[in-house]
């Protein structure tokens, strides 16, 4: 299973440059296979409000979960001083670093374009590397 960047996703929302490389991971991957944290999805409904896209946010909602069965998956009080420990240790900041313990948590594999979790055990892949041509 996948857990997949606030990035990846708003990549595909704003069609930017690889847009179409998340949209090709997005369909060849089931939806039960895709995870999104609650800081995530909560940061895509920022970013798309800010840009009066709230209407794209809405359309997000109705497909990944509505109709989709993307699993929304957080992070509990207990777990901060891991991420805590992981922005030090890896010097990231606590959006990467909440990702990295959500993913290592849940053991789901990290779908992100954000090169700084390549200094991490964990590391990252990108849409692409998921399915290579």
């Amino acid at each position: 299973m996948y857990l997949v960047d606030t990035n990846v996703w708003l990549e595909r929302f704003l069609d930017q440059a690889r847009a179409e490389e998340v949209g090709d991971f997005l369909d060849r991957t089931p939806s039960d296979q895709l995870c999104i944290t609650d800081f995530g999805f909560h940061s895509i409904g920022i970013v798309l409000g800010r840009l009066n896209k709230a209407q794209a946010f809405l359309q997000f909602v109705q497909d990944a979960f509505l109709d989709g069965a993307v699993s929304l998956i957080r992070l509990e009080p207990e777990d901060m001083q891991r991420v805590v420990g992981i922005m030090a240790e890896y010097h990231l900041d606590f959006d990467d670093a909440y990702q990295y313990v959500a993913a290592e948590k849940h053991r789901l594999t990290l779908v992100s374009f954000d090169a700084d979790f390549d200094r991490t055990p964990l590391g990252r892949k990108t849409p692409a590397e998921m399915f290579p041509s």
